[in-house]
């Protein structure tokens, strides 16, 4: 691939961040969460390499686990949504697939529907995110009777968190206190902790299986510098100088002329933009890593190109010098910042005219 916008993608930090998370919530298994192409990072790449050390994956609809199992990935998968349809049913019983089940619609199509194998239900409790989920005053009647349908096998009792990632919040431990009084003795796994959840270990003792999802990806929810640095950043997004000039004072780069030179300038132009999944919305002044230097990011990013400043170099020619966007050296989380964004976004972002490396 000629262009140079490139996501280098470290297996053995996915692997690393994952066992991490299964020793915070040990003795519960972890679920490694691999929807949206894992995070952007590759699915089927990330659930290979985890193939012989996670518990289960979790994915956000059938499309998704069915690429998976196709794929030759064996472990259990459970799909966060549930289905939409009652004709995914089957699929559901095919592929073994363990399902979210979270609204009346769907009870109503399982207790209608015949397939080849009882699936496993994840049965979702609105315990104040009120996205998805059953009301509380609902649970007991509804666990004990799915129960008594032949065409469920296991239930595992599941809700989510809405603020796990701010500490000072108590909303945490009322969705909890809510949701094991709610459960009380019905029989069957609970399901709790995202991974904020996980990283300041807000989970009760009761946890058989928790659920990290960015924290896989060396991305930490939470906005502490302590609980950040336990985590392997797993992606680095790197593309190429293509050009470079010097500006006298007071001309001006890029659209909108949105950065004017206060003296002679040496700028660059490097070979990504928005439509390789770099944030539009970053500014000037948003940190680039240049052939190891730290510098900045110059004007408005532009659909293909971005200019940064290459002051630091002098007569030096920067023609193939590496820029970092993000990766060991300069977190997700702080372009996010510069962008008035999070870091989800933008490792879900990458597109797919940017070339993916998968290393160890």
């Amino acid at each position: 691939m000629a262009r140079s916008a490139t996501a280098v993608i470290k297996l053995s930090a996915i692997r690393q961040n994952y066992l991490y998370a299964k020793s915070l919530a040990a003795p519960a298994k972890a679920i490694a969460t691999i929807k949206a192409n894992a995070y952007g990072h590759g699915a089927i790449q990330v659930a290979n390499e985890l193939s012989d050390v996670a518990d289960a994956f979790a994915v956000a609809c059938i499309e998704e686990a069915i690429e998976l199992r196709e794929a030759g990935i064996k472990q259990p998968i459970l799909l966060l949504e549930g289905f939409f349809t009652a004709d995914e049913l089957a699929y559901i019983s095919e592929f073994n697939l363990w399902c979210v089940v979270h609204s009346q619609y769907q009870l109503d199509a399982i207790q209608a529907g015949e397939f080849e194998q009882p699936i496993n239900v994840w049965l979702k409790m609105d315990t104040g995110m009120h996205r998805l989920g059953f009301y509380l005053t609902n649970m007991q009647t509804l666990g004990s009777n799915l129960k008594k349908m032949p065409q469920v096998n296991n239930i595992t009792h599941i809700t989510h968190f809405s603020s796990a990632d701010d500490l000072s919040s108590i909303r945490t431990e009322q969705q909890t206190a809510l949701f094991l009084e709610t459960i009380g003795e019905l029989p069957g796994d609970i399901s709790i902790a995202n991974s904020s959840a996980v990283l300041s270990k807000a989970m009760p003792d009761r946890v058989q299986w928790v659920r990290p999802g960015i924290m896989l990806y060396g991305a930490s929810p939470i906005d502490n510098p302590e609980i950040a640095k336990s985590l392997a950043p797993a992606m680095t997004f790197k593309a190429k100088v293509i050009s470079e000039r010097i500006i006298e004072a007071g001309e001006c780069v890029g659209y909108n002329a949105l950065w004017k030179a206060e003296k002679p300038s040496k700028i660059g132009t490097v070979s990504i933009g928005y439509a390789d999944g770099y944030p539009r919305h970053a500014g000037t002044g948003t940190p680039v890593l240049v052939n190891g230097k730290k510098s900045q990011l110059l004007g408005r990013v532009a659909m293909d190109m971005i200019m940064i400043d290459l002051s630091m170099f002098d007569d030096q020619d920067c023609i193939g010098f590496e820029v970092e966007f993000w990766g060991d050296n300069i977190p997700v989380n702080e372009i996010a910042q510069c962008a008035d964004t999070i870091g989800y976004t933008l490792l879900c972002g990458i597109s797919r005219r940017v070339n993916k490396q998968h290393i160890q």
